[in-house]
């Protein structure tokens, strides 16, 4: 299930959360996470404060996910794929994908390609 949402919604969506996961990838490949309270300011995600492992991941590998996970077992987490950069002691992500996710069944088949669960794409 997909339903677009523009920009300006990513921040409403965010104010639900108390704080994410940010996932930048190791020189093995392995994921690396952090919990993060990125802000969205002018369509940018700004955290502030960069970790020594963290800034050497982003260095490398600038392709990040961050991670809001649901209040509830019931909930959606939220999911925002990005590029981030380090920029003195903060890390910008410009976000390129957002999607609110449950591993709940949806009562309909997904479509051939699309989430098996049930999703709710967030357009950037």
């Amino acid at each position: 299930m997909s339903i677009p949402v523009e920009l300006p919604e990513l921040a409403q969506t965010m104010a639900r959360y108390r704080f994410a996961y940010l996932l930048t990838g190791t020189d093995h490949g392995a994921p690396h996470a952090v919990a993060v309270s990125p802000v969205l300011q002018a369509g940018v995600l700004t955290i502030q404060g960069v970790g020594r492992r963290t800034g050497k991941n982003l260095a490398a590998r600038p392709e990040v996910g961050l991670v809001w996970p649901p209040a509830d077992a019931a909930g959606y987490s939220l999911i925002v794929d990005g590029t981030a950069s380090v920029v003195g002691e903060q890390i910008q992500i410009q976000p390129t994908r957002a999607v609110l996710h449950r591993s709940a069944p949806s009562p309909e088949p997904a479509a051939p390609g699309a989430c098996g669960s049930d999703c709710k794409e967030i357009t950037l």
